[in-house]
């Protein structure tokens, strides 16, 4: 009840866009119209691909916890509370690198963006800081893949109380976020959408890629649930929408299997995705009897032998 009546008495304020090269702290002007639907012709790629990612259930596991049967940013708890998703930034930096390879002259990928609902007005305890267990761990993947500094979260683009309030509007949030993002005028970029099944994800997804086909190349959705059974019950076809597709996963090998099926990454790419994936389930203790593990090797085996 503490935490409802502490929702109900902040009340949101506007701030402008403020966007550096790594870390910005940003928050989208409400607004309640959506542009025509884009339903013509798809544009030349572009030399930079863009990851937008959700956090919670997406880069690391909520853990499902629930504060008066309120969840408290997912619903995932097939790992503890905080657990970075073994492969995640892996998958990030090989989608970001993909496009590199069609031209000699550009080696640097661009940092992913966070498009979250975390309330700007919780910043104190919600903030995404270059400290925070995500960002060293992308920054960390950075130095080993590209043996330089500098890769890792980008801008932050927040939500506000009234999505904490009223779920519903989550997905509306992010969709507006990207709007915002977009709208700094970067016409050599293009973008894919990363985020889960938990909590208006998908909708987000689609809405982007409903007015935005030109530069959304597709969008991936982590699979997740409070038990097995309610990750089993998620239908994991592949659907179109405007032409880009919307791509299910468990773990992040199905997620790297996916993109190179989309010509969103090579097959080195996707190697590396694997090995990583195995060898951060090895690290956290979790052997072959587990289901974790049994998840990777069924998404595998559909990239060995197209099962």
């Amino acid at each position: 009840m503490l935490l409802l009546c502490l929702l109900l008495l902040v009340v949101p304020h506007s701030h402008q866009l403020r966007l550096s090269p790594i870390f910005s702290t940003v928050r989208s002007k409400s607004s309640n119209s959506s542009p025509p639907i884009n339903k013509g012709p798809k544009s030349p790629p572009a030399p930079f691909l863009q990851v937008l990612t959700d956090i919670d259930d997406t880069l690391k596991s909520s853990g499902g916890l629930k504060v008066a049967d309120v969840a408290l940013g997912g619903v995932d708890a097939q790992y503890p509370r905080g657990t970075v998703y073994p492969g995640v930034f892996p998958f990030i930096l090989e989608l970001s690198l993909h496009p590199l390879s069609r031209t000699s002259s550009v080696q640097t990928p661009m940092n992913p963006a966070v498009l979250t609902a975390r309330a700007e007005e919780f910043k104190a305890a919600l903030e995404i800081k270059p400290t925070s267990a995500i960002c060293l761990k992308a920054e960390s993947e950075g130095l080993s893949r590209l043996g330089v500094p500098g890769w890792g979260i980008g801008p932050v683009l927040y939500g506000s109380v009234a999505e904490w309030v009223n779920q519903v509007n989550k997905g509306f949030r992010k969709f507006k976020n990207f709007e915002q993002l977009k709208g700094q005028g970067f016409e050599f970029v293009e973008y894919v959408y990363l985020g889960d099944t938990g909590e208006y994800d998908e909708e987000a997804g689609v809405q982007m890629l409903r007015y935005y086909p030109e530069k959304v190349k597709g969008v991936f959705l982590h699979v997740v649930g409070e038990t097995l059974e309610d990750r089993e019950r998620v239908r994991c076809e592949e659907k179109i929408v405007n032409g880009r597709p919307v791509m299910y996963f468990r773990t992040y090998i199905g997620a790297a299997v996916k993109a190179y099926r989309n010509s969103l990454m090579g097959e080195e790419g996707v190697e590396r995705v694997i090995e990583s994936v195995y060898r951060d389930l090895k690290g956290m203790g979790i052997g072959e009897d587990d289901q974790r593990w049994r998840d990777a090797e069924r998404e595998e085996e559909e990239w060995r032998y197209g099962s």
